[in-house]
């Protein structure tokens, strides 16, 4: 269906938001249609094993996987002390100082992505693990064998044994992939929509619930489509009105065609209140900004204050409220959150 078209049919459908209470019961009707709650586990989590998992959370706190020992993956994507998954910086600063083009998204609910980076350049988790580590401008490790090299070192051979048990060289640069993937598909936010979506009809205030509505009846759904609000498709920055940044041709740079000038990957929304500053370039720091931009650049609409206050407040209801236990941070010390 013609983008447009689609942004039309969601905002005549939406349920009408009036000055009376909300039917709780026609929006959950409504929200279980057209966003449902996310899944209890990602795809290809029937195949992880807890000691794969467990080799993958250590990884992702290894310190040894960069050039100077000093970065992480938890560098630029924080799980720690509650964070959403990013470190809340325009774009992350390197191992050498330099920062990158992008802004680091967040690796929550990650592995339920189409794709994964911001112009979907890598198929999966563990296709996108080994980026990072090998790029020259953030974690810097000039090759595999490097990589390899620096978790044998660390006393990492028989743990990979252990878990690589049938092949013969079992501390692969594949494998450092395939354990933090595991790892990462275990990182599912829990949050109150999906509370409200399963009947608890006290999860959400009556203000979340008119911003639900005011977020579909604007067109943001058609974008911010199922479980994870986004995540499901492509789209141009920029739809109806430009966006300021031309710098980045997103993934133009990954299909060389025109027509993927300016595309990026739809965010999810899940847990956006913890992932500022927003979008591809992290040019905006506020929540209500990005509201308000998005819906100009894409839908043509200038929302009133009191239709960004009311998305905003919805939006609250999508951060995660669990807690994990962090085990493998500071290189190994177990410190939990």
């Amino acid at each position: 269906m013609d983008i447009k078209k689609l942004v039309l049919a969601v905002m005549i459908g939406g349920v009408t938001t009036t000055a009376m209470a909300v039917d709780k019961n026609a929006v959950r009707t409504q929200a279980k249609m057209m966003h449902g709650p996310i899944p209890a586990t990602m795809p290809g989590a029937e195949l992880d094993t807890p000691a794969l998992i467990d080799l993958g959370e250590r990884l992702y706190f290894e310190t040894a996987l960069s050039a100077d020992g000093t970065q992480s993956c938890n560098t630029c994507h924080r799980i720690d002390g509650g964070r959403g998954g990013v470190d809340n910086e325009a774009t992350s600063l390197g191992v050498k100082g330099s920062r990158g083009e992008r802004n680091s998204p967040s690796v929550w609910n990650a592995g339920f992505h189409m794709a994964q980076f911001w112009d979907g350049r890598a198929a999966d988790l563990a296709a996108q693990a080994k980026g990072p580590i090998l790029n020259p401008v953030e974690m810097a490790v000039p090759d595999e064998k490097t990589a390899v090299s620096n978790l044998k070192e660390e006393g990492y051979e028989a743990l990979f044994a252990d878990v690589f048990k049938d092949e013969e060289e079992p501390l692969t640069y594949d494998n450092v992939a395939k354990a933090i993937g595991a790892f990462e598909r275990t990182l599912i936010t829990v949050d109150r929509f999906d509370k409200f979506l399963a009947g608890d009809d006290t999860a959400m205030t009556e203000t979340e619930l008119k911003g639900y509505q005011t977020f579909v009846q604007s067109g943001c759904a058609s974008c911010h489509n199922g479980a994870l609000f986004g995540g499901s498709m492509y789209m141009k920055m920029g739809l109806i009105n430009a966006y300021e940044n031309t710098h980045d041709l997103g993934r133009f740079t990954v299909t060389n065609n025109p027509a993927d000038k300016y595309v990026f990957k739809v965010p999810s929304l899940r847990n956006i209140t913890k992932t500022a500053p927003y979008f591809h370039d992290g040019a905006v720091a506020g929540l209500d900004e990005a509201v308000a931009q998005m819906a100009w650049m894409q839908l043509g609409r200038k929302l009133s204050d009191q239709e960004v206050s009311e998305i905003v407040a919805f939006l609250g209801a999508l951060e995660d409220t669990h807690t994990i236990t962090v085990k493998y941070l500071n290189n190994g010390a177990e410190v939990g959150q």
